[in-house]
């Protein structure tokens, strides 16, 4: 059985929240999370992936994408094998670089980078207590 860091359905507020664009086919999605009222901030590839404001998504976030959760090497294997990714539309495989507490404690900031394409998710801390510096993960996202 896989060991799920994060599971939850967020809904997208706004696309590219500080008005800026950086580049074409990259959009950053402001959401919130419903069942741990989660913010977050993502960067996505919207010629792939298009979402919209108002629209709902599942993000699942795995240290592997074996459905045994044995864990992998990182690279992406072809052929008939089924994995984690069967499930969703949207797949990126990253690397978190930073977790920050604020002083009360009372919120977490994890940053993890999906080869370039951001994600800044905060909220409880109790809610990212599996997470780990330098943690390799997969993002897995699935419209609802």
């Amino acid at each position: 059985m896989v060991d799920v860091l994060f599971d939850d359905i967020f809904r997208v507020e706004k696309l590219n929240p500080d008005d800026k664009k950086y580049f074409d086919k990259v959009t950053r999605i402001e959401a919130r999370s419903e069942r741990f009222d989660m913010f977050m901030h993502l960067d996505i590839n919207s010629e792939v992936y298009p979402l919209k404001v108002g629209q709902k998504f599942a993000l699942l976030l795995v240290p592997t994408l074996n459905l045994d959760g044995t864990p992998d090497t990182g690279y992406y294997i072809g052929g008939n094998r089924h994995s984690l990714a069967d499930n969703f539309e949207y797949v990126m495989h990253g690397k978190l670089y930073k977790i920050t507490e604020d002083s009360t404690r009372e919120n977490v900031e994890v940053l993890i980078s999906f080869g370039g394409l951001l994600m800044m998710m905060k909220g409880d801390p109790s809610h990212c207590n599996k997470f780990e510096l330098d943690q390799k993960l997969y993002l897995l996202m699935r419209k609802v």
